[in-house]
C-alpha cells in the first residue's frame, strides 16, 4: 500500500514568520542598545579629560592664581579666568589671590568705571592688598570727591610702607588738598617725603632735594639738596636702563636719538636721552577721568601739567604755575622738574605779564596769588 504524500502543517507555516519577526525585533533592539552605549560612551571620554583639572589640589590652583594676579598686565587677564568655570571663579576671588594682585590688575579705564569695578577694588582692599588701597584711595580722593575715605585708604597703604602712598600724602600736605590754604603742613610733607625717599621712591627723593635746596618746610641746605637731586636723577637713569623695555629697544632708541627722529630729553643734564617713567594706573585713571569730559567741581580749577600725574586742584590757586609763561601748573616740585626736562624746557616762552613776578627766572614757579617761589635747576 502506497504512502500518501505528506502535506505541510499549516500551524508550522504560521509559526515560522512569527519567529522571523521576533528575531528581527530582537536584533533591532540589540542594535539600538549598542547605539545608545556608543552615544553614552562619548561624554564619558570627554568627562575623563576634565577629571585631570578636577583632581588638582586646591592649594595648587590657588598658588597658580596668585601668580597670575600678581603678574597681570590688565584686569582682563584676571576676569577671563573668573568667567571660565565655577571652580576658578570661586578660587579666583579667594582672599589670598586678591591680596597678591599687582598694579596691572587695577589698571581700569575711566570709561569702564562702574559699581562692579568699585566692588572689586573694595574686595581687594578687604583682602589686605595695599596696591588696591592706594589705587582706590586716589580715585576716591580726587575723582569721587570722597576726601576722607580716599585719604584714609592711602594712609592705610602708607602705614605698610607703600612708597607711592607716602609721596601722595606728602603732596596733599604740601598743598593742603581737600581743605583750605591754612591747612597746609609743610613739615608733615617733608617727613613723608623723607620716609618715601628712604624706601627708594625717586620722585620723593627729588622732592626732598628741592625742599632742602629752597628751604621749603625744612631748614635750607643747598649742597645737601643738590646732592639728593643728583642722586634721584642717577637712580632714575639706572632704573630705566635696567628695565626690560629699555633693553629691548635700546639700539633703535639710540639710533633714533642720534638721527633726531625722536627727542626724549629726560635726564638731559647727564647727556642721556631716555624715555620717561611708566605712568601708574591710578595716575592714568585720573588723567582719563578728567580728560573724558568730566568737569572739575569748582570754578577755575586746573590739573597738574605733568603728563604722568593727573592730579587736579581741590580749590582755586592750589597748584603752582610757571612764572615765565604762566601757562602750566604743577602739584609739586617733582612734577615740575620732570615736566621741565621732558617737554616744558622747549615750550616755555616768556610772557610780559609774568615777567614782573619775583624776577621771572627760567624754571621758577610761583603759587597762584600767594607768591611762594620754587626754583628748579
Amino acid at each position: 500500500m502506497q504512502k500518501r504524500n505528506a502535506q505541510p502543517d499549516p500551524v508550522k507555516q504560521t509559526r515560522t514568520p512569527v519567529l522571523t519577526v521576533r528575531k528581527a525585533c530582537q536584533a533591532g533592539e540589540e542594535a539600538m542598545t549598542n547605539r545608545k552605549r556608543l552615544r553614552t560612551s562619548r561624554p564619558t571620554a570627554t568627562a575623563a579629560k576634565w577629571d585631570f583639572f578636577d583632581d588638582l589640589p586646591d592649594d595648587l590652583v590657588v598658588f597658580i592664581l596668585c601668580k597670575l594676579s600678581s603678574s597681570a598686565s590688565s584686569p582682563s587677564d584676571l576676569i577671563n579666568v573668573l568667567i571660565t568655570c565655577k571652580r576658578l571663579n570661586r578660587y579666583g576671588l579667594h582672599s589670598l589671590v586678591l591680596s597678591k594682585a599687582g598694579p596691572g590688575a587695577f589698571a581700569i579705564k575711566a570709561k569702564n568705571w562702574s559699581d562692579s569695578a568699585h566692588r572689586f577694588l573694595k574686595l581687594c582692599v578687604s583682602a589686605g592688598n595695599i596696591e588696591a588701597c592706594y589705587t582706590l584711595g586716589m580715585i576716591r580722593f580726587y575723582c569721587l570727591q570722597n576726601r576722607g575715605g580716599g585719604a584714609s585708604l592711602m594712609a592705610k597703604a602708607a602705614m605698610r610702607c607703600h612708597t607711592r602712598a607716602l609721596y601722595s600724602l606728602a603732596v596733599i600736605q604740601f598743598n593742603g588738598s581737600g581743605g583750605s590754604k591754612k591747612e597746609k603742613d609743610l613739615r608733615a610733607g617733608v617727613a613723608l617725603c623723607a620716609r618715601a625717599a628712604g624706601l627708594g621712591h625717586i620722585d620723593a627723593l627729588r622732592e626732598l632735594g628741592h625742599c632742602l635746596q629752597d628751604g621749603y618746610g625744612v631748614r635750607q641746605n643747598v649742597s645737601e639738596g643738590r646732592r639728593l637731586i643728583v642722586q634721584a636723577n642717577a637712580r632714575e637713569l639706572a632704573s630705566v636702563i635696567t628695565s626690560a623695555t629699555w633693553r629691548a629697544h635700546q639700539y633703535q632708541h639710540f639710533y633714533a636719538c642720534l638721527t633726531g627722529l625722536v627727542s626724549c630729553p629726560l635726564l638731559s643734564d647727564f647727556g642721556c636721552n631716555v624715555p620717561g617713567p611708566e605712568v601708574h594706573p591710578a595716575n592714568r585713571f585720573m588723567k582719563e577721568w578728567f580728560g573724558s569730559g568730566r568737569r572739575l567741581e569748582g570754578v577755575g580749577l586746573r590739573m597738574c601739567s605733568h603728563v604722568g600725574c593727573g592730579r587736579p586742584e581741590t580749590r582755586p590757586h592750589e597748584f603752582r604755575r610757571c612764572s615765565v609763561c604762566g601757562t602750566v601748573n604743577y602739584c609739586s616740585r617733582g612734577c615740575q622738574a620732570l615736566d621741565w626736562k621732558l617737554r616744558h624746557k622747549v615750550q616755555c616762552k616768556p610772557i610780559e605779564r609774568w615777567l614782573g613776578v619775583d624776577g621771572g627766572g627760567a624754571g621758577e614757579v610761583v603759587e597762584g596769588g600767594e607768591g611762594e617761589n620754587m626754583v628748579v635747576e
